[in-house]
């Protein structure tokens, strides 16, 4: 990862970006966000990404609780995440772009 700002990661493999995560501390837990490139999407890799992230936020920021959160219509994403240890913690409406979106906030607790 090759960070592009203070809290932004671009992914690559070899020469080509594949996409970014980004960490942004709160309290004693990190928030991550993350995006792939839409062409690499639904093809069985984003475990393995999500867990890359994952480690690399373990080893460079040691939070207690890792989270994220997902709009509740990205089925595949969610699936992802409840696969890599991620739980439900609440649902919330988010305004975006014009739009009230539901969303939810899962949590990773990698200390146990």
């Amino acid at each position: 990862m090759s960070p592009r700002g203070d809290i932004y990661y671009m992914v690559k493999k070899g020469n080509e970006e594949i996409g970014f995560f980004c960490y942004e501390i709160e309290e004693e837990s990190l928030e991550i966000g993350l995006g792939m490139k839409p062409g690499l999407t639904g093809r069985g890799m984003g475990l393995d990404y999500l867990n890359a992230g994952i480690n690399f936020a373990i080893s460079k920021y040691n939070p207690k609780k890792i989270t994220l959160s997902v709009a509740t219509f990205n089925k595949r994403a969610i699936k992802v995440y409840k696969r890599a240890g991620f739980a439900i913690v609440k649902t919330f409406m988010q305004d975006i772009n014009g739009n009230r979106l539901e969303f939810l906030k899962m949590e990773y607790d990698w200390t146990n």
